[in-house]
């Protein structure tokens, strides 16, 4: 008897752990679900693609690039904003058709897929001595300080709900501890949305005709030379972007992702989730930095949380009344969450470089220089000097900002280093 009451006391014991762990999971996966969020719909909204179809595109995209990457890898796919301009070249050119934007999309896809290939031909280790840690940390130190100021721009709109929202996340990130430190973002986001509605800053006008159950407005592409040669060539500017990210993704958790599953798979998981982006009626898929800030504040790297918030991006993408509520988290308080992501992936650069034991010598300090002035500063001299540093790829697309910076400072550290 006292053997029987014991067994159903370990099996009760057993049942109230796994449920606590799967509302665990379900409350840690939508925080990544809010952190990716803003974004993702920000680029249909600007480009005229229908929202709804950007976050069933990013949830799909999502799943297969674990699917290609065995489930390793901790990342979320979202709307990618180097199309942006691109896409809006040929709405202009087709008179506002964006089915032509999807037949350059795909695409760029296929050209994604087919690097992968190749990559998997000459070898990761072929890759890996071009990137050492004088390389990859100020590429990762560009990738965080290039979206800092927009997260300021989103803040500035209301500096007191910034601040409010992000003291409370970077107070429970500093002293909380347990779950709750791993809910800072969540908490920040919730505390803000509700300091705004006792301002008045929240809009709910639109709620009421918003329906509960709509279906995505999903289109086919057309294809046409014209329209693919202007966005096709965008991944040569995001081929470095990716390396940046996957690599910034392996230095938060701990592992070379680069290595194991490999830079081929997780160029074909993004390469795979464009190509279905595209056939849909979606923006081009890339891998978030939004989300990787959230992995190195929560310190909790379950690739199945980031799963479960891509199927909750598809469920979103059809429940319009979910989605229309999340439209009304207000500017600010997404700004002052965006502001502590963007800084953790800086944050992590520093760390490649200390953590790698860079030799601060002349060599070394000119490769760091470069990517840092290049990253950084290429947009404020064209801005100010009128003067354009960047390789022109097609007569709308050019290599700058971050993918200049990388390739350059590749190309310098092979000169001065050497690759062995």
């Amino acid at each position: 008897m006292s053997e029987n009451i014991l067994r159903k006391s370990n099996v009760k014991e057993k049942s109230n752990t796994v449920g606590f762990d799967s509302a665990k999971k379900v409350i840690l996966a939508l925080q990544h679900l809010v952190a990716m969020f803003g974004a993702t719909v920000l680029v249909p909204i600007l480009t005229g693609l229908d929202t709804s179809v950007a976050l069933v595109a990013a949830g799909v995209g999502t799943l297969l690039f674990h699917l290609v990457t065995k489930g390793k890898v901790p990342v979320f796919l979202g709307s990618s904003f180097a199309f942006i301009p691109v896409i809006l070249t040929v709405k202009e050119m087709y008179n506002g058709d964006l089915t032509y934007a999807q037949g350059g999309i795909i695409v760029a896809g296929l050209l994604y897929v087919m690097t992968s290939f190749i990559i998997k031909k000459i070898g990761v280790d072929q890759i890996k001595r071009f990137l050492p840690a004088q390389v990859v940390g100020p590429m990762i130190m560009v990738i965080g300080l290039n979206l800092v100021p927009v997260a300021y721009g989103m803040a500035k709109s209301n500096f007191m709900v910034a601040v409010i929202t992000l003291g409370v996340a970077l107070t429970i990130t500093l002293k909380g501890k347990g779950f709750s430190k791993q809910l800072s973002i969540l908490t920040g986001v919730v505390v803000g949305y509700l300091v705004s509605l006792q301002m008045g800053i929240v809009d709910l006008s639109g709620m009421k005709e918003i329906p509960v159950l709509a279906m995505p407005s999903f289109t086919l592409p057309k294809f046409e030379a014209g329209a693919i040669a202007i966005i096709a060539p965008v991944i040569l500017a995001v081929f470095m972007e990716h390396i940046g990210d996957i690599t910034t993704n392996g230095q938060v958790v701990g592992k070379n992702f680069i290595e194991d599953p490999g830079l081929n798979r997780t160029l074909l998981g993004d390469g795979l989730a464009t190509l279905f982006a595209g056939f849909i009626g979606g923006p081009a898929n890339t891998t978030y930095g939004e989300n990787t800030g959230v992995l190195a504040i929560t310190k909790n790297y379950d690739p199945a949380i980031l799963r479960l918030a891509a199927v909750f991006a598809i469920i979103l993408g059809f429940v319009a009344k979910i989605g229309g509520f999340l439209r009304t988290i207000p500017v600010p308080v997404m700004g002052g969450i965006s502001l502590m992501l963007f800084s953790m992936i800086s944050l992590i650069g520093v760390k490649t470089i200390k953590n790698e034991k860079v030799a601060f010598n002349a060599k070394n300090i000119i490769v760091m220089a470069t990517i840092l002035i290049l990253g950084l500063g290429a947009a404020y001299i064209e801005k100010y000097t009128g003067i354009a540093i960047a390789i022109p790829i097609t007569a709308s697309v050019k290599i700058s900002g971050l993918s200049l910076a990388a390739i350059v400072g590749v190309t310098l550290n092979g000169l001065l280093n050497g690759t062995k």
